[in-house]
């Protein structure tokens, strides 16, 4: 019996936490609910994280448990405190949503962080209004108001209470004569409420285990993301399947808050970097640099390449006529944007000591040697709604004193279609100099493939093509993707045409490739796999990368013209970009390299193209994958 007892007894104790902090508890749930279920779009396919509910439930479980343990005086004003907190970034988060249609994110932290008080007086003046509180942001304040009621009644209750039983009253006397009348009542209801107490107890602890067992796996892949040391890892765990669910305002606002610190760190060292790129002299090869950074391009569906669809016609025009030089085997060091951006921005090539961090930018070199330096971007401009790849990619980009040493001037606007960078180019021309690059940064192919061109640019369909695999959906997508390269084709066509008359060179290179129903495959996108199989590279890292030189170019450069003909056949990979820029530039720098300038007699053909920092490409077993195109 005394075992039995001491059983009870300990049950029992489990249920003096949420005696004592009843209210925390109920509040902090229904509020972590309501902003769970707040920021859920109201479209068809939509929902709230389905494990919400349980992780949650261990989440206000434990921080109550840990108010309840500290002393009285503390526990208190760490409870208050989490108030506060809770209420401020569950209003944040859901306002963010209603008004920017995304929760908090990196990118929107990184902003406020850049905002002054003028532009946040201008911003609270525009953006917050009274029917702000008939949103959604309504629920948040519905909860706060039903919280600041039950306080205050609670609270006002304590203190009659404790009033009236130290100077005595009628009314305490009254109080204390009806309980004295109903002293059988309460007693029965103590003497059931004793018995059920520990049973109620146990049922808290099952919940509360089969809530953690649940959730645990979530826990641990938060956990996980929060362990890595810089921003690039932190993309890539994002890319997994069992990456972290970040379901509550908090998760999301301690994880902004990490990646602006991780993305800091790279900043500090490319901003100390500044000062140490040098230039030792620039022959300026050409008045005009080009250089076009396509997105997500397979180049087994370019024409250009032989795929069976006229995708590339005008690329392949310009080649017949020889001022188009396509290369044969080049492939992306990477098949994630930020990533592939960094090598191409950045001296750094794989295999290198030190992270690319360590190194300069190109455009700062650029900017060195006397060129002029613009940067027409459809993608990475910080803007609230910016998801974690683009803050990846665009960080270092968009940072002030690293965008002043690469840039002279920028766009300011993102477009629905790639076209509209074409007027954008023709109004900042009138900035140019003597000599310049230009550095065109385009969303091609980028999933939704449907919305990469304009409707009346549509010209395949379903239809057009023989693959009796494929769904009718299926199909359509592979049609999309298509399109989308059509499109491409001819954005690209024109910014050629812009330089058609003055010397210039142009290079085109897309961040990577992707993969859209390749032959037996019903899959499109990117995989990000850990492990990476021949058929895998052929789809996402083999590119299209082709120079074109304008007829003046040819003519006062034709042993550069010859090097761009003869090397079209080299093996190559693009985290090696800089270092041809710069020779097509006629900068001399200590930076350079000529084992990496595939133009180069000396260029090193053999060096091993190791992608995603695992895997040869050259040492893939493709088979057959290598027997023509798609």
């Amino acid at each position: 019996m005394k075992l039995i007892d001491k059983i009870r007894r300990a049950l029992a104790a489990v249920l003096k936490p949420f005696e004592n902090y009843g209210a925390f508890f109920v509040f902090m749930y229904v509020l972590g609910m309501v902003a769970v279920n707040a920021v859920v779009p109201d479209k068809r396919g939509y929902h709230a994280y389905r494990l919400a509910p349980e992780e949650l439930f261990v989440d206000v479980c434990l921080i109550g448990l840990l108010l309840w343990v500290m002393p009285r005086v503390v526990g208190l004003w760490l409870k208050r405190a989490v108030y506060v907190a809770a209420y401020l970034v569950a209003l944040v988060d859901v306002y963010c949503f209603v008004k920017f249609d995304t929760t908090i994110t990196p990118t929107m932290l990184l902003l406020v962080g850049e905002t002054n008080s003028d532009e946040a007086s201008e911003f609270l003046e525009s953006y917050v209004s009274p029917g702000i509180v008939f949103s959604r942001v309504g629920w948040v304040l519905l909860v706060m108001l039903a919280h600041a009621a039950w306080a205050a009644i609670y609270g006002s209750g304590r203190r009659k209470a404790k009033s009236e039983k130290s100077y005595g009253g009628g009314r305490f006397a009254l109080v204390r004569n009806l309980r004295v009348k109903a002293r059988g009542v309460f007693t029965l209801h103590s003497s059931l409420f004793t018995k059920i107490r520990p049973w109620a107890a146990l049922a808290l602890i099952c919940v509360f285990v089969y809530c953690l067992v649940v959730g645990w796996p979530n826990k641990a892949a938060y956990a996980r993301l929060m362990s890595y040391d810089n921003i690039g890892d932190v993309e890539h765990e994002l890319t997994r399947k069992d990456c972290a669910v970040m379901f509550h305002p908090v998760y999301r606002l301690v994880f902004s808050i990490y990646a602006n610190e991780l993305t800091a760190k790279q900043v500090n060292k490319l901003v100390a970097n500044i000062d140490k790129a040098r230039i030792d002299g620039c022959l300026f090869r050409s008045k005009n640099v080009v250089l076009i950074i396509g997105e997500s391009f397979n180049r087994h569906h370019a024409s250009l390449y032989g795929y069976g669809m006229p995708t590339t016609p005008r690329q392949e025009a310009r080649a017949k006529r020889g001022g188009l030089v396509p290369f044969s085997d080049v492939v992306a060091p990477w098949n994630l944007t930020s990533f592939v951006f960094k090598y191409l921005f950045s001296l750094y090539s794989v295999g290198d000591e030190g992270e690319w961090c360590d190194y300069p930018l190109f455009p700062e070199l650029f900017r060195k040697a006397g060129y002029h330096v613009t940067f027409i971007t459809n993608q990475f401009l910080p803007q609230a709604k910016e998801a974690v790849y683009d803050f990846s990619g665009g960080f270092f980009l968009n940072n002030p004193e690293l965008s002043q040493a690469m840039f002279d001037t920028r766009n300011k606007s993102l477009y629905r279609f790639d076209g509209n960078l074409l007027g954008v180019y023709d109004k900042l021309k009138k900035e140019n100099e003597e000599h310049n690059l230009i550095i065109f940064h385009l969303k091609g192919q980028h999933v939704d493939y449907r919305t990469r061109f304009p409707r009346d640019r549509r010209h395949f369909n379903p239809d057009d093509y023989e693959r009796p695999d494929l769904k009718q959906k299926e199909l359509r997508i592979l049609a999309d993707y298509d399109n989308a390269i059509l499109y491409n084709d001819s954005v690209v066509d024109q910014i050629i045409r812009r330089f058609e008359d003055e010397e210039a060179v142009v290079v085109y290179v897309p961040d990577h490739g992707e993969e859209c129903y390749g032959e037996g495959v019903h899959f499109y996108g990117r995989m990000h796999s850990t492990e990476i199989t021949a058929r895998l590279a052929r789809e996402e890292f083999d590119i299209p990368f082709w120079i074109w030189c304008s007829h003046d170019f040819m003519v006062n450069n034709p042993d550069v013209y010859a090097e761009i003909r003869k090397a079209r056949d080299r093996r190559y990979m693009t985290d090696a970009l800089p270092h041809l820029l710069l020779y097509l530039g006629g900068i001399s720098s200590p930076h350079y390299r000529d084992d990496l300038n595939i133009l180069s007699p000396g260029y090193n053909e053999n060096r091993p193209r190791i992608l995603k920092n695992t895997t040869d490409y050259d040492k893939l077993d493709f088979g057959k994958q290598k027997e023509g195109a798609l």
